[in-house]
């Protein structure tokens, strides 16, 4: 079985999401390896089921870091029937995953010596993959700490810091301050009105962000983060954005006709450099949670010949390019990271381009 974790490296790897992300068959998956292989990107799989999850890894190319796992976010680790869905997960696949992400729920807020049973009854081994319990409930973020405190001794378990999930509860923790703003999005009239308290509050996200991070390393528990970007005004789900988007609205604030997301680029670059300072490279573990991208970028090369038994390319380009936001996001956080081992030299930023 594999050693817990992403192992001893200087810079740990930046996963990116590794599905279908559209309709269509498994050509789909072979172009994901595709873009994969040539971005030198680990991978993050989304799976159901054992079967689900052993269908999908043989197309994910191999990597020095391991794939971690997505587990279907109904699971309850409170509830012994979905405990051993995942105790069945870590089983099947512990050669082949570094980790595998739960979700936490309201109701364990009121049960955290419940919770913490339970993610000791999972983690409580040195080997094989970890048991991540995301951040995803919108709990105190001092809760999320607590718990993280009671697990940091087990070699199994450890804790998921989701920044789209984390950054929306405290923007929407800051609004809720009267006056109210009444409903946050771009659908709304009344955002231009409230459109600076918004950005004051959206702003609040970073810095909340950061202490979390500071708290639970603190704890020494291990840290696996799904980064992503949002915006609290996004009309449905305000998350899982690129990190070079910005919000674009039908009126003009301080020139422009967008609103500043949640991280951006600088944002991302301070998340990352806390989070490699603040972590040992066998607690820290990282993966772009990017979903929303859309658009179409046509195929070319090796990866159209792919596609000769499709009569209609549309879901092909669309998934070519959401992989092509998500690659661009790992260079992104890779150029980070390499910058943080540079002495004197100041992490980069990017120009933000504005995505619908």
């Amino acid at each position: 079985m594999p050693q817990l974790g992403d192992g001893a490296r200087r810079s740990p790897g930046v996963r990116g999401l590794f599905r279908r992300q559209v309709a269509g068959d498994d050509a789909l998956l072979t172009l994901a390896a595709l873009r994969f292989s040539q971005a030198g990107m680990p991978a993050e799989l989304y799976a159901d089921s054992p079967a689900d999850l052993a269908h999908q890894l043989p197309f994910v190319p191999e990597h020095d870091t391991l794939p971690t796992v997505h587990l279907d976010r109904r699971l309850n680790l409170l509830a012994a029937a979905d405990r051993a869905q995942v105790a069945q997960f870590a089983e099947v696949c512990a050669d082949r995953i570094a980790g595998l992400v739960v979700h936490d729920k309201p109701a364990m807020r009121d049960r955290v010596p419940d919770l913490v049973a339970a993610l000791r009854e999972l983690g409580d081994r040195d080997d094989g993959p970890r048991i991540y319990l995301e951040y995803a409930a919108g709990h105190p973020l001092y809760w999320f700490a607590d718990v993280a405190a009671r697990i940091a001794d087990l070699g199994g378990a450890g804790v998921c810091i989701d920044t789209g999930h984390v950054g929306l509860a405290q923007v929407r923790r800051e609004l809720a301050v009267p006056p109210s703003v009444g409903p946050l999005s771009v659908r709304d009239g009344s955002l231009e009105a409230a459109a600076d308290r918004v950005q004051r509050a959206t702003a609040s996200a970073l810095p909340a962000l950061l202490g979390l991070i500071r708290d639970v390393a603190g704890t020494g528990a291990a840290v696996h983060f799904h980064l992503h970007d949002g915006h609290p005004a996004v009309p449905d789900l305000s998350d899982h954005f690129s990190f070079l988007f910005r919000l674009p609205v039908p009126f003009s604030i301080d020139g422009v006709r967008s609103l500043d997301p949640m991280y951006g680029p600088a944002g991302l670059a301070a998340i990352l450099t806390e989070a490699v300072d603040a972590l040992p490279p066998d607690r820290l573990s990282l993966t772009l949670e990017v979903h929303q991208a859309e658009g179409r970028l046509p195929l070319t090369g090796e990866a159209r010949g792919l596609f000769r038994h499709w009569s209609d390319p549309t879901n092909a380009e669309r998934l070519n390019y959401w992989l092509s936001v998500v690659a661009d996001n790992h260079l992104l956080a890779r150029s980070v990271l390499d910058a943080t081992r540079r002495v004197g030299l100041p992490a980069p930023t990017a120009a933000s381009t504005v995505q619908v």
